[in-house]
């Protein structure tokens, strides 16, 4: 009888099998507990998103596929109220999960590395399907299609270049030109270079160049949370895992992910002491979508602060005439030390982006293409409204002009706010960051207009704090109530009153199940006397607890 070959690590030839059936077991405790319930449910739901949406997404307007496969019943009638049904409970099961694994994680009954591994369970799905609840992912194909063949994105819309590709395009878009950076625009090209004016299989790589910054913002959001004192594993939950962020960015392909994942990315590294590396990140953002370029004067204070603490260290170790000569440098100087690296750093970056793409900054001048979007998720908007609808019965006052009025002072507010949050967290690394999320909030809140996506900007760099769980239930309903404002074909909910009410109570139910299982009383009512304990009354406090690796 032979004995096992000893390994080089010590285990034996015969550990492997024993080591794959414990990852076996392993796997299936976890999906015994609530934490895995809540993983398969999730999986369902984005699973029931995807078929869904073949009918009430944002289709073809002519889709030859569907109809090979004798599925075009599904966008008409009878077929498009199932395909809607389905798709809205499929959404409505992605939250109840993400609430319930928020209770998992609120009680350090899972790991950050456990939810890693639900992030491509419940992405995988949504990468199979049309784009759901806008349509933007068109555009972007189109931008990429003009410089292809040989447009200026940025002096010319889709219209320019007529073909299947425009047919797609939301009508509002067709005139406008680029708002995105020159990598947005280097990845459509690409993209379209590959597949040609083929809308599925370009849709489909799209998403698939979204998926680094999902990545990235994975890698980096438990490192941020560490550093700032906030719960690795409720950063990983709150802003990754959370249907507002998977449906809406992935499953709606949005460059926002890509963004995001390099900003938070760059930010971490920065803190790390990596400047150079982490303003270069927060660069390539800004090439993609310009809201990433807020975080850099707040990296000036960051970087700032290191130096001054190096130089401090190196004047402390030194004696003598040595200790004179390394003497920090006053403040003026090291500012202007840093901002000036930094400016540098971010200078060659996005030129090089920009000569690859063979672009100018043209697109800085179409970010005023967003005031065509009218919706009062921002507070211009909701001003005009309150002004219009309370006085109309005697002055006759229209949206247009009033919008107008509004938008110009809270852009006024907005740069005042902006300079004002800049001078004031700029004394320590966390100050600066706690900046950069209230600067993203400012922006949101007070820009022409605003799109439920818009909010995973400052909700990315918030989980990195310790909150408390008053203020992760305010999330979990504001979270809930963006992703149902707006419907599967990416039209807007927010003027249906039926359909606003119906979201509220959504996101209300969904604040409440964080902290209360059963928060309808539906227990009570079917026979079961008794309500479910609360679980924040043994959940630990989300900014003291530390989460499993």
């Amino acid at each position: 009888m032979t004995s096992p070959t000893p390994a080089v690590d010590g285990r034996t030839d015969g550990d492997a099998p024993a080591a794959a059936g414990g990852r076996s077991r392993a796997v299936a405790d976890f999906l015994r507990c609530d934490a895995g319930h809540a993983a398969v449910t999730g999986f369902l739901g984005a699973v029931m998103i995807t078929f869904g949406g073949f009918g009430s997404g944002a289709v073809r307007r002519q889709d030859p596929l569907l109809e090979a496969l004798h599925l075009s019943w599904l966008r008409f009638g009878h077929g498009l109220v199932l395909s809607t049904a389905i798709v809205w409970i499929g959404v409505l099961l992605m939250i109840a999960a993400w609430v319930r694994l928020g209770r998992a994680t609120l009680a350090d009954d899972v790991s950050v590395g456990e939810l890693r591994w639900i992030v491509p369970a419940w992405t995988a799905p949504l990468l199979l399907a049309v784009p759901m609840f806008s349509r933007d992912a068109f555009s972007y194909l189109a931008q990429g299609a003009l410089l292809r063949d040989g447009f200026d994105p940025y002096a010319v819309g889709p219209v320019a270049n007529p073909g299947v590709l425009l047919d797609n395009v939301s009508n509002v878009w067709t005139t406008t030109t680029a708002p995105y950076g020159p990598v947005s625009l280097l990845l459509g090209q690409g993209i379209t270079s590959i597949t040609g004016d083929n809308v599925i299989a370009g849709t489909m790589l799209l998403r698939l160049t979204m998926l680094p910054g999902l990545a990235l913002t994975m890698w980096a959001l438990p490192r941020l949370a560490r550093q700032l004192g906030g719960n690795p594993a409720v950063a990983l939950w709150l802003a990754v895992l959370n249907p507002l962020i998977l449906i809406h960015l992935i499953g709606g392909v949005h460059n926002e992910i890509l963004m995001v994942g390099l900003m938070v990315a760059g930010i971490t590294l920065v803190l790390d002491r990596h400047h150079v590396a982490g303003i270069a990140l927060v660069a390539l953002g800004v090439a993609v979508k310009a809201m990433a370029g807020v975080a850099l004067p707040f990296l000036v204070w960051i970087w700032m602060i290191h130096e001054r603490e190096r130089a401090e260290a190196s004047s402390g170790e030194a004696s003598g005439e040595v200790a004179q000569r390394r003497e920090p440098a006053g403040p003026i100087a090291l500012f202007a030390k840093t901002a000036g690296a930094g400016l540098a750093v971010f200078a060659a970056v996005f030129a090089a982006a920009s000569l690859i793409a063979g672009v100018g900054l043209g697109w800085l001048t179409a970010l005023s293409g967003s005031a065509k979007i009218i919706n009062w998720l921002s507070l211009p908007t909701i001003m005009a409204h309150v002004v219009t609808v309370g006085t109309s019965w005697f002055t006759g006052l229209r949206l247009g002009p009033v919008l107008e009025v509004t938008r110009a002072i809270c852009a006024v507010a907005m740069v005042i706010a902006l300079v004002a949050v800049w001078w004031r967290f700029r004394k320590t690394p966390r100050q600066a960051v706690l900046g950069i999320l209230v600067a993203l909030v400012v922006i949101v809140v007070l820009s022409p207009a605003a799109l439920p996506w818009y909010y995973s900007w400052p909700l990315a760099i918030a989980a990195g704090f310790a909150m408390s769980t008053t203020t992760l239930v305010i999330l979990v309903g504001l979270s809930t109530w963006l992703m149902l404002v707006f419907q599967p074909d990416g039209s807007i909910g927010l003027y249906t009153l039926p359909h606003v009410l119906l979201a509220t109570f959504a996101a209300v139910v969904a604040a409440r199940s964080l902290v209360t299982v059963d928060p309808l009383r539906i227990r009570s009512v079917s026979g079961h006397p008794g309500s479910e304990p609360e679980a924040s009354s043994s959940a630990p406090t989300p900014g003291l607890a530390v989460a499993r690796d």
